[in-house]
Formats: C-alpha cells, sequence, structure tokens
C-alpha cells in the first residue's frame, strides 16, 4: 500500500503515484464561506477515481452565477447543500473540458487520452478533477477546450427552459432577458436553431452581440421597457428578474410562459420567495408561470454536442483568468454584466 496523504481542502485521500504520476495538484481552495477573497492558490492532494469515475486533466473551467453563490454562502439556503458552516468541498467550479487521465472501476467509455466536457458537483477549478463518467461526452472537433468548458450548465438550463418547460417550436415568439449573458447568449441561439422568432434584451454595448447571435429583434433596456410595448410573447426566459412579475405577464400572450431564471433574490432563501409567488399566480391565470431547476442529463449535452458541430450553436466567451486568478473571475462574475461565459484556463 503506497503512503495516503489527505489535502487541507478536504480533498478524498489518494495513494502517493498517480497515473499523472503526481501527489498533488495546484487548484483554487476555498476554506469558509466569503467575498472571492476566500479562494486561495494552492497545492492539494491529486484525487483518485473511484468506481464509475473519470479522472480529467482539466484545460478549461467555466464559471457560473451558482459557482459565486456556493463561494459566498449568499443566499443561506444554498449552505443547506453545500456545508452549514464551511464548504463539505474545498475546491469550487462546476463545468470542465479536458482529457482523460485515468479512469475508475467499471468505466468503459471515456477512454484515457479522450478529449471530453461535461460538469460536476464541483472541485474543477483545479489540474485534475474526479467526475462521474455519465456527466461526461466527448469534445466536437470544431471546439476548442476553452468554447467547451462553456457549455455544459448554462447551455443545458437553456435547453431545459425553452424545450422541456416551453415546449418552443417553429412559429413561436420568444422574448430572453439578459440575451448577452451566459444561459440567454445559448437561449438566443437555441430558440433560433427550432425555428422561433426571438428578440433579445439586452444594454446599448451588447446589441450588436445579440443581433450577432441570430436574434430577430433587439431592445435596449436602456431605451426600452419590454414590458411597455405591444408586443406580446409566447415565452419570456428572464434571466435577469428585473421587473416585477405582474409587469412582466403584461408581456405575454393570454397562454404563454413566463419562466422567471435569475437565481437571485433574498439574503435568506434567495430566489425561493419569487418561485413560490410564481407557483401561487399559476392557479389563478391561463398564463404558465413555471421557474424551474436545470438538471444535468448526459442526453442532453450530447444534444447540445450536436448543436455546436453544426454550427447552430457557438458559445460566447468574454474574457478567461488562469487558475491562480479564479477569485478575480469569480468577482468579475458577481458583479453580473458578463458577455456570455468566462473561462479558467489551465
Amino acid at each position: 500500500m503506497g503512503t495516503e496523504q489527505r489535502s487541507n481542502a478536504g480533498e478524498r485521500r489518494v495513494p502517493r503515484g498517480s497515473p499523472a504520476g503526481a501527489a498533488t495538484m495546484r487548484a483554487a481552495v476555498q476554506r469558509c464561506y466569503g467575498p472571492p477573497s476566500v479562494l486561495e492558490s494552492g497545492k492539494v492532494a491529486l484525487p483518485q477515481p473511484g468506481r464509475g469515475e473519470v479522472l480529467v486533466k482539466v484545460g478549461a473551467a467555466s464559471t457560473h452565477p451558482g459557482d459565486y453563490f456556493v463561494m459566498t454562502g449568499d443566499p443561506y439556503v444554498v449552505r443547506l447543500a453545500f456545508g452549514l458552516r464551511r464548504p463539505r468541498r474545498g475546491i469550487p467550479g462546476r463545468d470542465l473540458a479536458g482529457v482523460v487521465a485515468a479512469v475508475g472501476k467499471d468505466v468503459t467509455a471515456p477512454r484515457p487520452d479522450e478529449q471530453v466536457f461535461g460538469w460536476s458537483t464541483t472541485g474543477t477549478f483545479a489540474e485534475y478533477a474526479c467526475v462521474p463518467a455519465d456527466h461526461l461526452v466527448p469534445v466536437p472537433a470544431n471546439l476548442s477546450v476553452a468554447d467547451a468548458a462553456a457549455v455544459p450548465t448554462s447551455a443545458m438550463t437553456a435547453l431545459q427552459a425553452l424545450r422541456d418547460i416551453a415546449n418552443v417550436g417553429p412559429g413561436q415568439t420568444v422574448l430572453v432577458t439578459g440575451a448577452s449573458g451566459g444561459v440567454g447568449s445559448f437561449a438566443v441561439q437555441i430558440a433560433k436553431a427550432v425555428g422561433a422568432e426571438v428578440t433579445g434584451v439586452c444594454s446599448t454595448s451588447n446589441v450588436d452581440l445579440v443581433r450577432s447571435l441570430g436574434a430577430d429583434h433587439v431592445v435596449d433596456y436602456t431605451r426600452t421597457d419590454f414590458t411597455r410595448t405591444e408586443k406580446r410573447y409566447d415565452v419570456i426566459l428572464d434571466n435577469v428578474e428585473a421587473q416585477p412579475l405582474w409587469a412582466v405577464r403584461q408581456a405575454l400572450t393570454h397562454t404563454g410562459t413566463l419562466i422567471p431564471n435569475s437565481g437571485r433574490g433574498g439574503r435568506w432563501l434567495g430566489p425561493l420567495g419569487r418561485i413560490v409567488t410564481a407557483r401561487v399566480l399559476s392557479g389563478f391565470t391561463r398564463q404558465r408561470l413555471r421557474p424551474f431547476t436545470s438538471v444535468g442529463k448526459r442526453q442532453d449535452l450530447l444534444t447540445l454536442a450536436d448543436l455546436l458541430a453544426t454550427g447552430q450553436v457557438t458559445p460566447v466567451i468574454d474574457r478567461t483568468y488562469p487558475l491562480d486568478e479564479a477569485a478575480d473571475a469569480l468577482r468579475y462574475v458577481g458583479a453580473g454584466h458578463t458577455r456570455g461565459k468566462v473561462v479558467i484556463t489551465l
């Protein structure tokens, strides 16, 4: 038996002599909740894949507003899932792309040296990450590693909201707020791919970007309030929730679907208050108010891989940061004005 090590970040024990030939790795380490300054760059024990897991040598890991909420522990409701007093796992990050370094027991695919992308529960802001094998799919040949890392959580959220919740199809009118953001930039392209007429809402500086994504119409919210126009939409994907529910409903058709999706809200319960309000209101109107939580699904990632491979969807990357500057990446994401995705590269 080899000598074992445990990282200060609370990672699992691993034997010396890993598939990558090293006992430790660099990672962004978090030992408490707080602002981005709680993230430190350090050395931790290299994990070893368990049954059904794959060890991925991370080439890039994208950030998401959810990563910021988990880092800060605010709203407090996130601590129920990630640790009441401190994060149970000390390395943040969910989405990644890279090369398979080793596989655990019972894993037949992917295989070592295969380039993959996907999602994990946490731990992707590191040189290596252990990921369930069924959370990974091959990287399309026309995508860079950074582009692939930008896809999983945000694109799956957009896909599930439009396809599964709103049943968007050809000829429907869809409005996307935050159309230049992570989820929004994917939503505009996915809605166009299924034949919808798409309107994107964004700031003045992002009008050209949203138009380049395929939006049929672009609303500059600094000049026009979409809730006060005569236009009515079959579906509104509200990634910003800057307007009250009653105002946004005025922009829906009589049987339209509203999907609130900002993830923000009160300090204690986060978006739960808005979710409950939307659920209650749904019982008193023909309009469908459908807040939801996206769930990672391998089949959905394969669907997205096809859209990416055919050029129907292209990731938008705002900025890239090296691993040692993960705190700066999350600080930028927390400000709430990203254009597409922010990616950490290794």
